[in-house]
């Protein structure tokens, strides 16, 4: 009864917040959340730092999807120090990465890519658990059972990934092609539900002036795929079906990427099948290569209250913080607009 009322919750909150995200968030007034001035020009204006929804999208991904990992890893009966070390030393790598191969792929500085991190840290967080046994066994006398860690990991990138797309949908960026250009079975198809972005200074408005345009909905869409899919291989780590949630999550996520690539309009590299596309292909083929090399999953029968109840600590809560103000701060500040603030005395209030 808790697993279902645990899976039950989250579908209902993610409804919710998706209703919200397709209504609002296109519009211009959530892009930017705050504005900081930096300097005062020659006019007597200042020159501001932007701080981003975007930002405040993607600090709740981050969290989001590290929170699930702490549940599933503690409903294993492991304790926080352990996923601690995992988590820590994946978010370590692949956040960084997320801008270091968009910079590689797209050729831009100022930009992040979710596909690329995911990619990387699907192809290390095997090796990273095998490895960081070797020090959990020492320290902790513990071992970290590595399929079912891969199956709890790949579960909160399916829901870290379906909230953090409500960022791109604030930006205005991984946006659709705009229906007028679309076979006319996509335009039946999208009628009631596409996307109108409004905002001089979203990206699909700068970079391809397709603001005011129906676009294919792909960020909404892989949103609500996303979190299916995360619902789905919950529901299977729940019944003590591993190797089965490790598959589905991850074959369906990067099969989604490979394809809805088809349905944007933004740059993503040159060739005709991007970079992105042959890692996501990459990654499903991997991940299918990868329960005969490792071992087999123990029979465990996770207990879902016990890992609600293991997060509960004021060390874990500090942390989730923590990590939600660093990851706001490293992708909120906008490095593509600025602002020109000016303040006035209100003379009928003196």
């Amino acid at each position: 009864m808790a697993n279902l009322f645990f899976v039950l919750a989250l579908a209902g909150l993610f409804s919710l917040l998706f209703n919200w995200g397709f209504r609002n968030l296109p519009r211009e007034q959530w892009q930017f959340i705050a504005s900081f001035p930096l300097r005062k020009d020659s006019h007597g204006h200042w020159t501001g730092l932007n701080l981003t929804y975007y930002g405040f999208f993607n600090a709740n991904a981050y969290s989001v999807g590290v929170i699930l990992v702490f549940v599933l890893m503690g409903s294993l009966g492991l304790p926080l120090k352990a996923t601690l070390l995992l988590t820590l030393v994946l978010l370590a790598v692949c956040a960084p990465a997320s801008r270091w191969i968009a910079s590689y792929v797209e050729n831009r500085r100022y930009t992040f890519t979710v596909g690329g991190a995911s990619f990387l840290g699907m192809v290390i967080a095997p090796w990273t658990i095998v490895s960081a046994n070797a020090m959990t066994r020492h320290w902790l006398d513990l071992e970290i059972p590595v399929i079912p860690s891969l199956a709890a990991l790949s579960i909160g990138y399916a829901f870290g990934e379906g909230t953090g797309r409500l960022a791109c949908i604030s930006f205005g960026c991984c946006y659709g092609k705009p229906l007028t250009e679309c076979p006319s079975i996509v335009q039946r198809l999208f009628s009631d539900f596409s996307f109108v972005f409004s905002g001089k200074t979203k990206k699909i408005a700068y970079e391809s002036s397709l603001d005011g345009q129906r676009v294919i909905p792909v960020q909404g869409a892989t949103c609500i795929l996303f979190v299916a899919v995360g619902l789905v291989g919950l529901v299977l780590f729940l019944d003590g079906l591993f190797t089965s949630a490790l598959l589905f999550v991850v074959v369906s996520t990067q099969l989604w990427r490979t394809f809805s690539e088809i349905l944007r309009a933004d740059h993503r590299g040159g060739g005709h099948i991007s970079i992105y596309q042959w890692m996501s292909l990459g990654a499903v083929f991997y991940s299918l290569g990868l329960p005969p090399l490792l071992p087999n999953p123990p029979a465990i029968v996770p207990d879902i209250v016990s890992g609600i109840l293991s997060i509960w600590t004021p060390s874990m809560i500090l942390f989730i913080q923590l990590l939600w103000v660093s990851v706001f701060l490293y992708t909120g500040r906008s490095m593509v607009t600025r602002s020109s603030i000016s303040f006035h005395v209100l003379e009928d209030r003196i």
